[in-house]
């Protein structure tokens, strides 16, 4: 599968956050491979990438994650060093960076971006380019942080630096609503048919643990998920943002549900994804890690993510 197919493939409820230490996105086989999510799939009901997504009516409250261990709470960095954070994010990845209806840069990421300028108390830009141009923007000191929903890999770390981890993409099965099963273990999948990205870390997974399903792979996520409103799989299994945003839209025909839970083995699934900023630049990359965390801690996190994904991926 290629690098860019890879990369393809982001109200109140502090109380939910449930510390989830999962992992993310496909290995990275390119030196710039962002997060699998629904990258070309449609967003949040009623939005497009020149709308932003408008927040969900929920049926239920909501398991919203958390990556931070309150045990572990940085300490407030040397700040007055910094004067103004230029971001760089990309163009067209909704529901994480997009143009808004204003023209302006719009979604999960740049929101998230401006909220760690609020907390930092810093002058912040945002600006938008292409994906594969990110890295040597920054590393040509064009920008000062990428957030762009970049999956951290080894090639990258050799690059750049990375914050910690602010979200990270789990693996999970989707079955047609009359199958749904609340838990799925190796065994209970014995014979069954499960469809599968070819050549992805999710198929190498179901290769290493689910060794008595019946895997049938598919070119892409179109064929895949077809595949399973026509029924001639049982289950498929991908990542899990992807997978909430399709099975909240229109293009699934409401056919489907998770089946299970996450599946957050990092030996398959990758580091997560993190804030890039130069090689050495400590003191923005310290100071990133504690707005984070601020922002996590004060509930705006939550808020966040409750507005731009109405099915969890958990």
């Amino acid at each position: 599968m290629a690098p860019s197919q890879q990369a393809k493939s982001s109200k109140s409820a502090r109380g939910l956050l449930t510390g989830l230490a999962v992992a993310a996105c496909l290995f990275a086989s390119a030196p710039g491979v962002r997060a699998q999510a629904p990258a070309k799939q449609p967003a949040a009901p009623q939005a497009t990438p020149k709308t932003a997504p408008q927040a969900p009516v929920q049926a239920a409250p909501q398991a919203v994650p958390g990556f931070w261990d309150p045990r572990r709470r940085p300490e407030r960095p040397d700040l007055s060093r910094l004067t103004v954070i230029r971001f760089l994010t990309e163009t067209d990845y909704p529901p994480f960076n997009y143009t808004g209806a204003d023209g302006n840069p719009a979604g999960f990421n740049v929101d998230l971006a401006r909220s760690l300028c609020e907390e930092i108390k810093v002058t912040c830009t945002v600006q938008m380019r292409r994906f594969e141009t990110l890295v040597d923007a920054l590393t040509s000191n064009r920008g000062d942080a990428v957030i762009a929903s970049m999956a951290v890999s080894p090639q990258l770390r050799a690059r750049v630096d990375f914050t910690d981890p602010y979200y990270r993409v789990p693996a999970r099965f989707a079955s047609r609503k009359d199958a749904v099963m609340p838990e799925i273990r190796p065994e209970y999948l014995e014979g069954k048919k499960v469809g599968v990205i070819a050549g992805s870390a999710h198929e190498a997974y179901l290769k290493a643990m689910f060794t008595d399903a019946e895997l049938h792979a598919y070119p892409n996520d179109d064929a895949l998920r077809a595949a399973l409103r026509k029924g001639e799989v049982d289950f498929i299994f991908g990542d899990a943002i992807s997978l909430a945003f399709w099975i909240n839209g229109t293009d699934s025909g409401d056919c489907c549900a998770f089946s299970g839970g996450p599946f957050v083995e990092s030996r398959f699934f990758g580091e997560g994804i993190g804030i890039a900023v130069r090689k050495g630049n400590d003191v923005l990359r310290q100071a990133l890690n504690w707005a984070l965390f601020r922002v996590w801690e004060k509930g705006r996190y939550t808020d966040l993510w409750l507005r731009y994904f109405s099915v969890s991926p958990f």
